[in-house]
């Protein structure tokens, strides 16, 4: 082969390369322009919610553990499991013979002391006597305020020590939580602030509480975190709840915020103005702002549920860097006709 036929060969093969990239760089053109206009977004609704979570356990208004004070037989048991009750209404009775003969003594010998004894003699009677009056009242089991007998295993004959738990009073006007709150949030909380309850045994809407108080000490959990808890209080709640039922729940700290999202891909600018064209090509101007890495928030010119055609190119993890103000999939500078960066500024 000649010399000239081998630059010929050479020129014929260049040629050859040069339609096959320009063809491959149509391809990629007219697949992205596809891809570009068979991809859609959906407007939708986003609620924003302000709030702290919470866990834990409810507890009644009050609670008493019915207890004896000292070693004794019971005498009585005046009422019966599921009970209300009053407070100071006598509940059990033990036997107080013993204490009542020591006071009937107690109170010879200073009828006697009073006549012939020393007046100092007189006054240390009257401190016994009220020592023993209190060992008396010991002998009984009353309520310490309003409620409902919740539990009571004793009857009369039964032999009863000093600290043994027979039963328990409750009152549950209302119910309470003591809640941990992050460090952090606890400048976020307001006395009244709403609480929304969920319990698991319960399948109904959500049971509203409110905060009362948190105290001005913070405190180390095991975990080696540092915490505040906060008590909150339920005055209306449905009768299938009952104390030391669980709950998550949310305290909240502003009203929830409803917003009109959609990807950023799907917003185009002219003129640093915004717009959207719907899958049915309408076009519409919006006002939108930044609302995380891929999405911006409609301030103006919809109201959700629209169905939107892209404008750009989503971004691919890995790709290469862009110069800023941008769009992923258009020319650099692009604005008319087509989705290009935000205006200069921002939006």
């Amino acid at each position: 082969m000649t010399k000239k036929q081998k630059i010929k060969l050479a020129a014929a093969g260049g040629a050859i390369l040069v339609l096959i990239a320009s063809g491959l760089a149509v391809t990629r053109k007219l697949l992205s322009k596809n891809e570009l206009t068979s991809t859609v977004y959906q407007v939708r609704k986003e609620t924003y919610e302000n709030c702290i979570e919470i866990a834990g356990t409810v507890s009644a208004a009050e609670e008493q553990t019915l207890q004896a004070l000292g070693d004794g037989t019971v005498l009585g048991v005046y009422v019966q499991k599921g009970e209300r009750v009053k407070k100071g209404d006598l509940i059990i009775q033990l036997d107080a013979t013993e204490q009542e003969y020591n006071l009937a003594k107690l109170d010879y010998d200073m009828a006697s002391t009073k006549i012939t004894g020393s007046k100092k003699e007189y006054e240390l009677q009257e401190k016994q006597r009220l020592s023993l009056l209190r060992k008396i009242e010991d002998r009984k089991v009353t309520a310490t305020f309003d409620g409902i007998i919740a539990d009571l295993d004793v009857s009369a004959g039964d032999s009863l020590e000093a600290k043994d738990s027979v039963g328990t009073l409750v009152n549950i006007d209302y119910l309470t939580a003591e809640v941990e709150i992050a460090e952090t949030d606890v400048s976020k909380l307001k006395p009244g602030q709403k609480v929304s309850f969920s319990f698991p045994a319960y399948s109904g809407t959500t049971v509203e509480g409110y905060v009362v108080s948190w105290p001005a000490i913070g405190e180390v959990t095991s975990r080696g975190a540092t915490v505040v808890k906060a008590k909150i209080r339920i005055d209306e709640f449905p009768e299938e709840i009952l104390p030391n039922y669980s709950f998550t729940g949310k305290i909240q700290i502003t009203e929830p915020v409803e917003n009109i999202v959609v990807e950023k891909y799907a917003v185009a600018y002219e003129n640093h103005k915004a717009y959207v064209e719907t899958a049915g090509g309408k076009r519409i101007d919006v006002k939108v702002q930044p609302y995380g890495k891929t999405f911006v928030k409609v301030l103006e010119g919809l109201s959700g549920g629209e169905i939107l055609k892209a404008q750009s190119k989503a971004e691919v993890s890995g790709m290469n860097r862009m110069r800023p103000g941008a769009v992923p999939g258009m020319p650099s500078g692009s604005r008319k006709g087509g989705a290009g960066g935000p205006p200069p500024g921002g939006f």
